[in-house]
């Protein structure tokens, strides 16, 4: 562990006893969790990881403030970062990194402008082709079994799919993208192992477009009039490939549960009589897939609704708490599309290809029910297990079956 100036964590609180968000009983049960948190106040205080305490804010107004004010609250974590061992199981999510999510000022606003750029040279047609080709292929390998696990055959590997192809890798590497990802997000034991096998294929695709430009977004990252060192567009290319890769499969496998667990909403999906849209907006709002990743830290020690909080200590703004309160305080009343929930984060920093993620995760769920709109689920919503870890809401399964169907068959038309 290298020197802090700082105090150890422990001993400049005075809240309750942390409560452990990296339980397996966290991922099973969130919302008793979260309600412990709300107890506290608006600004709860939990353990990321465990020895790792972080303050956790609940509260919308709170977090609205947070969220707004980059002069007292900054995203850079190095100041945390030199109180943490180096074999902690979060790091692989929470280290800085020279890329636009650990960022302030102007180096914020150099990288953000970037990826918005690069992404905004993919066209809304170009992308829908995309994603369907990439269905595609999914459903021709499931489709004739009648039968699939929707995370594992289908979100996941959809996502590694469309995302090698966006950022310029063959199909056949997907597999490894999927992987690893996986490893780190869930902040487990082979959080490093997953840590250094991402960096290595983001890495590898680097130096490959530096070789060789193609029509993707690395290619238009090397290539931007801001002129990005090669390790810069390492660290865009780790940061965004991971942050569409993971929330994306998440709401899309999240959404799905949702509109499996009940037949008569999936039967107003299939019909056509009310757009995936819904669906997809209805998890952001109160089953949120990145549940606890706005992350921001101090400048300077201070109280904040009547906790003091300390500097180099993360402050986690809960996107999945939120979400749940909302939920209760929203309950049956009408209200503008993505009005009532933060997903999206909110301020300098909220996120900067919000309606290319819409695009895929809408585009998918309707190509894969027009291919099969007989899906049924065969285990009940309540009885699914989640993945463990912290920061996300991700289901481990979500089998199905399905009268078999052969996408590519003589005549065939989703």
């Amino acid at each position: 562990m290298n020197p802090s100036p700082y105090p150890a964590p422990a001993e400049t609180f005075s809240l309750s006893a942390p409560v452990r968000l990296w339980e397996d009983g966290f991922a099973a049960d969130p919302h008793a969790y979260y309600a412990t948190l709300k107890a506290q106040g608006p600004i709860g205080w939990a353990e990321l990881a465990p020895g790792i305490p972080a303050y956790v804010v609940t509260d919308r107004r709170a977090a609205l403030e947070v969220l707004h004010d980059p002069e007292t609250w900054s995203h850079d974590p190095r100041p945390w970062e030199a109180t943490v061992a180096e074999d902690s199981p979060i790091l692989g999510m929470m280290r800085w990194r020279p890329n636009t999510l650990f960022s302030d000022g102007d180096a914020h606003i150099r990288y953000r402008r970037t990826l918005v750029d690069a992404f905004d040279l993919v066209e809304p047609h170009d992308l829908r082709e995309r994603v369907h080709h990439a269905v595609d292929v999914l459903v021709n390998r499931f489709g004739p079994a009648g039968s699939a696990d929707l995370v594992a055959d289908f979100a996941r590997p959809l996502m590694s799919l469309i995302f090698n192809n966006l950022f310029g890798l063959p199909d056949s590497e997907s597999g490894r993208l999927e992987a690893a990802l996986g490893k780190m997000m869930e902040g487990g034991a082979d959080s490093a192992q997953g840590e250094a096998e991402y960096g290595s294929y983001v890495m590898g695709l680097v130096g490959a477009k530096s070789a060789q430009r193609g029509e993707d977004l690395t290619s238009w990252l090397l290539d931007h009039p801001l002129e990005l060192t090669p390790e810069e567009v390492v660290w865009q290319v780790f940061l965004t490939l991971g942050a569409g890769h993971e929330p994306s499969a998440n709401l899309v496998s999240n959404a799905l549960s949702r509109i499996l667990g009940n037949p008569a909403y999936y039967s107003t999906l299939t019909s056509g009589s009310r757009p995936v849209m819904e669906a997809v907006v209805e998890v952001l709002r109160y089953e949120t897939p990145l549940a606890n990743y706005g992350i921001l830290y101090a400048r300077e020690s201070l109280s904040f609704h009547g906790v003091w909080v300390q500097a180099a200590v993360p402050v986690v703004v809960s996107y999945g708490a939120l979400a749940l309160f909302s939920e209760q305080e929203f309950a049956g009343a009408h209200h503008p599309r993505d009005a009532s929930h933060l997903s999206w984060s909110a301020g300098e920093h909220a996120c900067p290809v919000k309606q290319q993620a819409l695009l895929i995760a809408t585009e998918s769920i309707e190509r894969l029910t027009q291919w099969l709109p007989d899906l049924t689920a065969t285990t009940p919503r309540e009885d699914l297990s989640w993945r463990p870890g912290p920061f996300h809401r991700s289901l481990k399964a979500l089998p199905v079956r399905f009268t078999p169907r052969i996408p590519d068959q003589p005549g065939d038309r989703a």
